[in-house]
């Protein structure tokens, strides 16, 4: 398949309020929630998208003719390429009747490990949705990051033990989900969460954490604290706040802060190796895209994750390559206009 005969496919079976857009830029499906987008004035996941396309590469061919070198290393794990699928619940509610999240991540985990990445799965209110993520993560050689919402303390550390038990590797919480809907009024209650409370959880868990969801640097310092490995710097795709800036607005400084500490990785709007490359540029580690991946398993399944990865990891090596980088290492701020 090729990627316009993916696209094509998803929009016959992720409607209603999914379009499969030629570029998913958070305009079409605005502030439909069910559904893809933001919530609000539905303008997040667009300043997400636009923040990327304000910024500029400067190219630089005089340099030596060699081969690029895409392939990252995330705490012992080798990938192709420094990029990730995003965890996405409740997907039979937001993209169609085609997946349950089950069905979802059955495929996805195992595709994106065959296409050289690895997949954060998501979390929801049936626990059956995070035990067949974790286990699918386990079966695949651990390639993969279960994550949990910011539940109640017993239901987190139950969760973890399910995905330990599973072979999981390393472990991640989106700890921007306290303001979905789902989560407030729980009883225990469910939520933020303190420093010590991270600390306890992220102790619990053993192996390496990722806090996703950090739009400061005094909550990057505060993940930092409560000794998660790495961050995700995001805003959950403007679903949990209007009115927030972008991702690529505030990643400069959060880098800057605790680069060489912590891993950073970054989400929301990317959707091309060149914007990856400009995320790297601007000091982060990896980059995450979720609602793309949803749309490649909509359109083609496992050769739907394949196809769109390909295409990513294309699009970076040709943009390192016309801005004189050979590794990701030697990307810099400096390649900013």
């Amino acid at each position: 398949m090729t990627y316009q005969e993916i696209l094509a496919a998803a929009r016959e079976c992720s409607g209603p309020y999914c379009r499969a857009c030629p570029v998913c830029n958070g305009r079409a499906c605005k502030n439909t929630m069910p559904g893809p987008g933001s919530k609000g004035t539905g303008t997040v996941a667009a300043r997400n998208y636009d923040a990327w396309q304000d910024i500029f590469l400067n190219m630089d061919t005089i340099c030596a003719n060699g081969p690029v070198d895409t392939r990252f290393t995330l705490f012992g794990q080798t990938y192709d390429l420094p990029v990730f699928a995003g965890p996405v619940g409740a997907v039979k509610l937001h993209y169609g009747d085609k997946l349950t999240d089950q069905g979802y991540n059955e495929i996805l985990v195992p595709a994106c490990v065959q296409a050289g990445i690895a997949a954060f799965t998501g979390d929801g209110t049936n626990p059956a949705v995070f035990a067949a993520a974790a286990k699918a993560i386990g079966e695949n050689g651990g390639k993969g990051i279960p994550t949990v919402k910011p539940w109640d303390r017993d239901t987190l550390f139950a969760k973890l033990d399910q995905a330990k038990a599973s072979g999981a590797q390393m472990f991640a919480m989106d700890i921007d989900a306290a303001g979905l809907p789902f989560l407030k009024g729980l009883n225990p209650p469910a939520g933020s969460k303190t420093v010590a409370e991270l600390r306890e959880v992220i102790e619990y868990a053993k192996v390496p954490f990722i806090l996703k969801g950090v739009m400061t640097v005094r909550g990057a310092k505060k993940a930092l604290e409560a000794g998660a490995a790495g961050i995700v710097v995001s805003n959950h795709g403007g679903r949990v706040q209007d009115g927030v800036p972008a991702t690529a607005e505030v990643l400069p400084a959060i880098a800057e802060a605790v680069k060489g500490r912590m891993v950073v990785m970054v989400d929301g709007g990317i959707r091309s190796g060149v914007d990856v490359c400009k995320a790297l540029a601007l000091g982060a580690d990896a980059c995450i895209l979720a609602r793309p991946y949803v749309t490649a398993v909509y359109g083609g399944g496992a050769e739907g994750v394949k196809v769109l990865t390909d295409k990513i990891k294309a699009e970076l090596a040709d943009t390192m390559a016309m801005c004189g980088v050979h590794s990701l290492a030697e990307i810099s701020r400096d390649m900013i206009f």
